[in-house]
């Protein structure tokens, strides 16, 4: 069963002389409402001034007026109450604060009877602002000064907070609203003190503001201890010295031999004292301080300063640097990069590229992704790269360290381009028969392996072939050579500079095979033959019909008149004298052979040529000469061909002819004085039906 509420044994109390008074007379009234009202209602910030108004109504039938017992609860919790006959009480909150936030109700008691009204919740944003007191403003280190921090108006248990500056130094937990406390100012020079709290009953309802600042100065008992490391960078195995000490100190409240000091490593108790000496080690590196402490006069608490912290690292002496080809190889001729590098040294390291062709560089490196690279236009030999030197330095104390360019030629990859080409063929005249082989050999001078060979035919624009061997010259060989294998051909050299070199050009050219060659030659013989065989038969098969129409065209009538003497004219001499001398002594109607005809019959033919047969008229006879053979009217002059060939035969007889002609002209013409000559005979139809 649940409790009955804190407040009812008060309203009891508070009730009991008006249930006195009417004990003897019934009650004969009624209690009809009960009416709470704020003002301000709602949320209202801290300092305001509120009215809490409580008003009854009661229905009676009494001459006299009824006593009412108004009681405000807040948050279930009687915070005021008054016995009046009067139907309203005012309650005031002035002003308000924080710990007057709740949920408020009116309970009002009349006799036996008693009636509520609802509920209001009140909300008091805001605390009040704290003011601080202290008893002194002028201390020395290590003393305490009195402070007071207080809240007059706020109620409840509070919590309040100092702080020195930014720096939180003390909290303390109050009943009441006001705290006293003692504080401790570790350090000296002008501080500034200040408080605030908070309402742990209401913790929405935040902290208060700051209170009054308040100015303290203190004096320093003795200054803070200052560290001294000589020398400042130290090497590895040199000699390092640690010094501390303090150079203020209060004269009135300590001794200078009242301060004692104490050096630390990483924060761990190195010695007792003020120096230390040591050589310089890894083992010795870390975080070095120290520590003094003194306590005044009149005081109870030492006061220890600590100095700033010095970093101890031991510098290590650079090593022998190492000089490198940036990627590893150069190519001669071309730009490369050189890097020199040690292994060992604290930065900054100074490095210098040293050449007796070019004037010094220097790289200073200053943290561990800093490279000493130096940039080198060309070299054209590979002994040229021992040539280079370099050498390191980071402590001017002490000398530098240097190494040659000699295992660079270990350590790098040196390629010298490859030279031009020459291409060679076998056959070295370049012109290959159908069918053989040919071999086009690459030729280099330098250049370092693996070479790669590439072979081109200008007929085409893809390579013939690519191989690539460590070798300064390699073949390709062209198997069964035919037409279009003919043309200008190219190679093409590369290595790992990948700087090619191009040959110069190299014609071929391709004859026909020896078998073709004899079947040609078979063929013309062949083809010469027949021609010979077909012309000695046709020659064969006109010859009758020849011989049949030169007697035709040859015989004429003998002349029964008179005898005539055989006679060339003077112009038919001439035609004789100008005709071809081929064919001198043949008539038009001469059979004409061509010249290799007539070469072929001379050298194949072995028998006698046929006569050929040349009309000549008859003239008047000589009487004193001798007698023509008469008894036909017709004479013929044979002409035969020789062996030594029928041109001079033909020459020969065409000569003596025209002789034998001339003298008969010359006979007759001594002859005319004596005999007149007989007319002539018309013979124009005759010779020309001859000639026909």
């Amino acid at each position: 069963m649940d409790s009955p509420p804190l407040y009812l044994p008060l309203l009891l109390l508070t009730s009991l002389p008006t249930l006195w008074q009417g004990a003897g007379a019934q009650s004969l009234f009624t209690i009809d409402s009960v009416t709470l009202k704020l003002d301000p209602s709602g949320e209202v910030t801290s300092g305001t001034f509120m009215d809490l108004n409580c008003e009854v109504s009661v229905s009676h039938h009494q001459s006299h007026p009824l006593t009412h017992s108004f009681n405000f609860l807040r948050d279930d919790v009687l915070v005021y109450s008054k016995n009046t006959t009067e139907p309203a009480v005012l309650h005031q909150l002035t002003p308000a604060r924080a710990a007057n936030s709740g949920t408020y109700k009116c309970q009002v008691i009349v006799q036996d009877k008693s009636k509520g009204s609802s509920t209001h919740r009140l909300t008091i944003t805001g605390l009040q602002t704290p003011v601080l007191q202290v008893t002194s403003q002028i201390l020395f280190e290590g003393d305490e000064v009195a402070a007071t921090c207080s809240a007059p108006d706020e109620s409840g248990s509070l919590l309040f907070h100092f702080y020195q500056d930014q720096e939180k130094i003390k909290q303390v937990r109050a009943s009441g609203n006001s705290v006293g406390t003692r504080l401790e100012l570790k350090h000296a020079g002008d501080k500034h003190l200040r408080c605030y709290f908070e309402t742990t009953m209401l913790p929405d309802a935040g902290r208060s503001n700051n209170s009054n600042t308040v100015k303290v100065m203190v004096k320093e008992l003795f200054s803070k201890p200052v560290l001294v490391m000589k020398p400042r960078e130290v090497f590895e195995i040199e000699r390092f010295t640690l010094n501390c000490d303090t150079d203020r100190y209060s004269h009135e409240r300590i001794n200078i031999g009242d301060v004692k000091y104490s050096l630390f490593r990483n924060q761990v108790l190195l010695t007792s004292g003020g120096n230390y000496t040591a050589t310089a080690h890894p083992s010795l590196n870390g975080n070095y301080s120290c520590q003094a402490q003194a306590l005044g006069r009149g005081q109870t608490k030492k006061i220890f300063k600590n100095s700033t912290q010095i970093v101890l690292k031991a510098k290590v002496p650079v090593s022998v640097p190492l000089l490198s080809v940036v990627g590893g190889r150069l190519i001669l001729g071309k730009p490369f990069q050189l890097q020199c590098q040690s292994d060992n040294g604290s930065l900054p390291i100074t490095y210098t590229l040293l050449s007796p062709h070019r004037q010094a560089e220097f790289r200073v490196v200053h943290s561990p992704w800093d490279l000493a690279l130096f940039n080198i236009t060309s070299i054209h030999r590979s002994s040229d790269i021992h040539s280079f030197s370099c050498k390191a330095e980071n402590n001017p104390s002490q000398p530098y360290m240097e190494s040659s360019g000699y295992h660079l030629r270990r350590t790098a990859t040196i390629i010298e381009p490859v030279s031009r080409p020459v291409l060679t063929l076998t056959p070295k005249m370049g012109d290959v028969a159908e069918g053989e082989d040919l071999t086009l050999t690459c030729t280099v001078q330098r250049g370092t392996p693996p070479i790669t060979y590439t072979w081109y035919h200008t007929k085409g624009a893809l390579p013939l072939v690519s191989k690539t061997t460590n070798d300064m010259r390699l073949s390709h060989l062209v198997q069964g050579v035919s037409r279009e294998h003919g043309g200008r051909y190219y190679c093409i050299t590369n290595n790992p500079s990948k700087d090619s070199q191009r040959s110069a050009m190299v014609t071929v050219g391709v004859k026909l095979a020896g078998w073709k060659k004899g079947l040609i030659a078979a063929f013309c013989i062949l083809l010469t033959v027949s021609l010979i065989i077909i012309i000695i038969l046709v020659k064969k098969c006109l010859l009758p019909f020849r011989r049949e129409r030169t007697v035709e065209l040859s015989v004429k009538p003998a002349s029964t008149k008179t005898d005539k003497t055989l006679r060339l004219t003077h112009g038919e001499v001439n035609e004789a004298a100008n005709v071809t001398p081929g064919v001198m002594g043949r008539s038009v109607w001469s059979d004409h052979v061509s010249g290799s005809e007539s070469d072929d019959q001379t050298r194949e033919e072995t028998e006698v040529p046929e006569p050929q047969y040349t009309e000549v008229h008859p003239q008047e006879v000589d009487p004193t000469r001798a007698p023509v053979k008469k008894g036909t009217d017709t004479v013929y002059s044979e002409v035969r061909n020789s062996n030594q060939g029928e041109s001079e035969s033909e020459q020969a007889d065409g000569q003596g002819s025209v002789e034998y002609a001339q003298l008969n002209h010359n006979d007759h013409e001594s002859e005319e004085p004596e005999h007149e000559p007989e007319p002539k005979p018309e013979q124009g139809s005759e010779q020309d039906g001859q000639l026909e």
